[in-house]
């Protein structure tokens, strides 16, 4: 009454204004009341990974949304026929849970309208998808609703990604106004090249914004926390957060399970392109990205994972650790039906050694490990900061949250384990975290319990307050368009530009064998030195099959002493290496003492790394300051690429050694931004600098190795350059890529004092028995040419 009192009074324009006002906020509240209509297509909805979470993920985004102004329609769609496909949805419908905190009856309630909302269809015709579209149409306009869009979830294998996308985008897109996006499950691709393919025929249908690539990790609570803890926490991290105070970063998901029953995916992909290409490096590229201002704008988010991305320094096989748990082929033979000799190389379990090439992280080792069979189920990532301090008092006087010698560390606990959930911990002696109280809390105490070496009383740990199931986390960014979640083109291309080298140099590598749980003991502990990773515990490895079928360090001595009429060394890999080292280091002082200097040729490939780390590491008296190095063979590529023999040299022994700049003597293989144009002349030039300065061209000591098609240096079967004639250095072509090579010729090498062939792997032992048996025939196997005039071959 009051109110139409007063309202009667107001002066006409004002009333206007008020009528006004309200009307606007009317339609405001309606707006929100009715925001629009979502269709939401599960494709594959009878599949497995519908089965078990996207059909609850979906439930769940309904439980959420309830009410909010939005309406809703599920239409579970698969090849499996009408009738077959509503009942194995009816089923999996009544399945459906709620939160714990949720009544029964309102639990039942939403059931029965998310079952009631929910229906099956069989899509696999253009005419099909036309048929859906007209559907969603007429119930739009029956019930008087606006689209707000539409959700394709693909749950099925990339393959059939393609029709499907064009069936969409031909048949099934949502009107004007309405936004469309599709979801894709991984595998994205399996290297560099079918991933790009595959990102350009999805890219012909669909527009970036409206592509969400799920990698489920990004979805599981501790994963989705880092960059909150990271922003919340800016405070007392950012004089912590790099290479000045972390000393490590460990990235890791162990498996108890194995491969049975999915050995055919398996076998085309690996542990590596299974989980750490995507999973493990994703979380990496959380952990080590410059943090946004706005972590809110996924735009930034997105930008600042592409930097971290591009950071990544290039791996090397040496990079890279690998198994394969002993009953793995016998279950490949069993389920593909190959013969009982077939022996798989699929690596089952691999350690990774990561750098990135940037201020904030250089120097600081991530390592990611990933393997089924594994002794235990959990994952977590763990940020290890270096510990300077020194405690005077006993160690029995420290106090938790004040001793600075207690170990200090972050971890992001993903899930299983001892702990058996997800959790944020952090140390008492680093400073107490702030997490949001609405969704974290403080983990009870638990005696008892020790995790990374120390109780938990030790750190600050916090759980989620509702745990909830990645998939469900991740439905909810599809429906809110929150893009930061999941894997752009960009960012995938990224990554498998990363990773593709490292798959291909490991192809043909045999992995270390385990039994699997808890039998494996220290099998698969690493170590790692420099950029390199080795296992710690040397596994036998028998180069000549001698008498029984266990190997032993007498099988060795089949060979004798002799090989080729010269002498021969042969051990254990790190014994080899060791030996090999020794010998170079006395050559170089004898050849210093005598001469003043010391002129070594190395050769590329992965062979010598593990002796350039011993050099490197062991022995501090080389003389170096009076060692000249030269390349045997160079790739034609740029000196910085990752392929490049003299990067490797550079990567494994320069950068650790004091050698003078001017005693470093890289191929000239990049002259007037051309790669090894005849033109320039870049093998006459190498050729003029050795005549120049080695005495009679004569190398003290070359090193070579040898190829499994018996090539030594960059000298190939049935290739004439630099087997015979007057040239030094010479231009050839190689079998594989990159073709182009420069490398010193047979009769250069054969003017050296002393030449080493190092020959390690059980992939050269039918290479290694044949070169034993032929004569003199370099055009057949290069290797076969190699015996100095005057010097020693070893």
């Amino acid at each position: 009454m009051l109110a139409q009192l007063y309202f009667k009074r107001l002066p006409g324009w004002w009333k206007m204004l008020v009528v006004a006002m309200c009307m606007a906020l009317l339609a405001c509240l309606q707006a929100q009341e009715l925001q629009g209509h979502v269709s939401i297509i599960l494709l594959g909805a009878t599949g497995d990974l519908a089965k078990k979470y996207l059909w609850q993920g979906l439930f769940q985004l309904y439980l959420d949304e309830v009410g909010k102004g939005y309406s809703f329609s599920f239409h579970g769609a698969a090849l499996t026929s009408t009738k077959q496909g509503q009942e194995f949805i009816a089923k999996v419908l009544e399945s459906l849970s709620c939160p714990e905190d949720m009544a029964p009856g309102r639990c039942a309630e939403l059931r029965g309208q998310f079952q009631q909302l929910s229906q099956y269809r069989h899509l696999r015709t253009s005419e099909d998808y036309m048929a859906l579209s007209k559907d969603i149409e007429a119930q739009l306009q029956h019930k008087g609703l606006q689209e707000a869009g539409r959700i394709f979830y693909f749950s099925v294998p990339p393959f059939a990604y393609a029709d499907i996308a064009r069936n969409i985008n031909s048949s099934c897109r949502p009107g004007p106004g309405a936004w469309l996006r599709v979801v894709l499950e991984k595998p994205f691709g399996h290297d560099r090249l079918s991933a790009q393919q595959l990102a350009t025929e999805l890219g012909s249908f669909f527009q970036e914004k409206e592509m969400y690539r799920v990698d489920h990790y990004l979805g599981k609570q501790a994963v989705a926390q880092i960059l909150p803890f990271r922003d919340q926490n800016r405070k007392a991290l950012d004089g912590l957060w790099n290479r000045h105070h972390v000393e490590r970063v460990e990235i890791i998901m162990k498996e108890t399970v194995d491969a049975e029953g999915r050995t055919s995916f398996y076998e085309e992909y690996g542990v590596i392109r299974d989980v750490l290409q995507n999973h493990l490096t994703e979380v990496l590229t959380l952990v080590a990205m410059e943090l946004p201002h706005n972590i809110s704008s996924s735009e930034a988010v997105l930008r600042h994972k592409l930097q971290a991305f591009r950071a990544l320094r290039g791996l090397q096989k040496g990079s890279a650790v690998l198994g394969q748990y002993q009953a793995y082929s016998e279950q490949v033979r069993r389920e593909q039906r190959k013969p009982d000799s077939f022996r798989s190389l699929t690596p089952t379990f691999a350690g990774i050694l990561v750098h990135m090439d940037n201020l904030r992280w250089e120097g600081v080792p991530f390592l990611l490990m990933s393997g089924k069979a594994l002794d235990e189920r959990v994952g977590y990532v763990r940020i290890l900061f270096r510990n300077q301090a020194y405690c005077a008092q006993n160690e029995k006087r420290w106090v938790a949250d004040q001793s600075q010698c207690l170990p200090r560390q972050i971890v992001f606990y993903i899930g299983h384990g001892e702990l058996g959930s997800p959790a944020v911990l952090v140390s008492r002696n680093l400073f107490r975290p702030s997490l949001p109280s609405k969704s974290w809390k403080e983990v009870e105490g638990r005696p008892r319990l020790h995790l990374f070496g120390r109780p938990l009383s030790d750190y600050y740990a916090y759980s989620p307050v509702r745990e909830q199931d990645a998939y469900s986390v991740l439905i909810s960014h599809i429906f809110h368009g929150r893009k930061d979640s999941f894997i752009t083109t960009e960012n995938l291309l990224a990554s498998w530009v990363f990773w593709t080298p490292l798959l291909d140099s490991l192809a043909h590598e045999v992995p270390r064998l385990y039994p699997g749980g808890a039998e494996n003991g220290h099998l698969l502990d690493f170590e790692f030195s420099g950029t390199q990773l080795r296992f710690s515990q040397q596994q036998l490895e028998q180069l000549v099959p001698g008498p029984g079928s266990a190997p032993k360090p007498s099988d060795f001595q089949v060979l004798q002493a002799k090989y080729r009429e010269s002498p021969l060394i042969s051990a254990w890999p790190e014994e080899l290496i060791a030996k090999l080292a020794e010998d170079i280091e006395a050559t170089a002082v004898r050849a210093v003492q005598r001469f003043g200097e010391f002129h070594l040729a190395l050769s590329g490939g992965s062979s010598p790394v593990p002796l350039f780390e011993q050099l490197a590491t062991r022995h501090y008296g080389f003389p170096w300051a009076h060692t000249h190095l030269w390349l045997v063979d160079e790739r034609c590529v740029p000196l910085r690429d990752p392929e490049s023999n003299f990067q490797g040299l550079q990567a494994h022994l320069l950068q650790h050694v004091r050698v003078p700049h001017y005693n470093v003597h890289p191929m000239p293989v990049h002259l007037h931004q051309r790669l090894c144009a005849e033109e320039d002349r870049g093998a006459q030039m190498y050729a003029s600098e050795i005549s120049a300065l080695v005495t009679n061209s004569s190398f003290d000591l070359v090193l070579l190795g040898m190829g499994m098609d018996g090539h030594t240096a960059s000298l190939f079967p049935q290739s004439p350059a630099g087997l015979e004639g007057t040239q030094l250095v010479v231009l050839t072509r190689s079998p594989s890529k990159p073709h182009e090579r420069m490398s010193l010729s047979l009769p250069l090498i054969n003017r050296a004092h002393k030449v080493a062939v190092l020959v390690m792997g059980r992939m050269k032992r039918e290479i290694t028995m044949l070169v034993s048996r032929v004569g003199h025939e370099p055009k057949k196997w290069p290797i076969s040419g190699v015996l100095p005039s005057s010097g020693q071959l070893v």
